[in-house]
């Protein structure tokens, strides 16, 4: 018996064992109430959520391996008057700037995902640099400005890594609602999932090419906005000033005694 697997199955599949057979260091998914420990007491986080009390969410799509979604994600998007943040390869911005064009002229924001997909936390301080700012100068190239905000692939990352995007002046990005959608799982499903998990400040992770994404994002809206949340773009969301990130990933507003 010959079983045929859609090719994006197989590239999400694929993704997952990489991370898998490389241990990845990553918090993963996260809560309010989640304590984590590192064995380095200065360890460099990414922004996993931020602490408010306002039903603030930000939806985030990674795109690296296909774009046929797109269009269908951007229209349902639209439907809602829902803005959310884009994190882009630098080889799909190659393959599809017509698409990366769509979605900064629907309103959307768009961020780096690198520019060639690799564990970066394998790489050297200069080759992260090189990397970065070759996703940043294709970015720019197509919508006119520079992006604000970095996902790092695969969710790997090391002190290395962190600090030098924040030399950079990007603020990098992990997520603490994980849709799970390349793991194949149904619409209803990734509904179930995305919505039992939704919490103020939270930052939802989906994929532009997933294979029920189109099916699902819908439902997800649909029950956010029906509970009194407020989507909004990552760079909306985050703290625009002074802050510290604790041990959970969670950013804080520093304010003054």
């Amino acid at each position: 018996m010959f079983i045929v697997l859609k090719r994006r199955t197989i590239l999400f599949f694929v993704m997952a064992v990489l991370i898998a057979i490389t241990g990845v260091v990553s918090l993963g998914e996260i809560s309010a109430n989640t304590v984590v420990s590192a064995s380095v007491t200065d360890r460099q986080l990414p922004i996993y959520s931020v602490s408010t009390e306002e039903k603030k969410i930000a939806l985030t799509f990674d795109a690296a391996w296909g774009a046929d979604d797109t269009q269908d994600i951007i229209d349902i998007l639209a439907k809602y008057e829902v803005k959310a943040t884009f994190f882009l390869v630098g080889f799909w911005v190659d393959k599809f700037p017509s698409e990366v064009k769509a979605l900064y002229d629907a309103g959307h924001e768009i961020g780096t995902h690198s520019n060639a997909h690799k564990f970066m936390s394998k790489m050297t301080k200069d080759e992260i640099i090189s990397d970065i700012n070759s996703s940043i100068d294709k970015i720019s190239g197509v919508i006119g400005e520079r992006v604000k905000v970095f996902r790092p692939p695969y969710g790997d990352y090391n002190n290395t890594l962190i600090s030098t995007v924040r030399e950079l002046g990007l603020e990098p990005i992990q997520w603490s609602i994980d849709s799970l959608d390349w793991k194949g799982l149904s619409g209803e499903e990734l509904i179930s999932r995305v919505t039992s998990r939704l919490h103020p400040g939270g930052i939802i992770l989906c994929h532009n090419n997933s294979e029920h994404i189109v099916e699902a994002l819908g439902g997800i809206i649909e029950y956010a906005l029906d509970n009194g949340y407020l989507f909004t773009t990552v760079s909306e969301l985050i703290v625009d000033g002074e802050y510290y990130i604790d041990n959970n990933g969670v950013q804080h507003a520093r304010t003054e005694n």
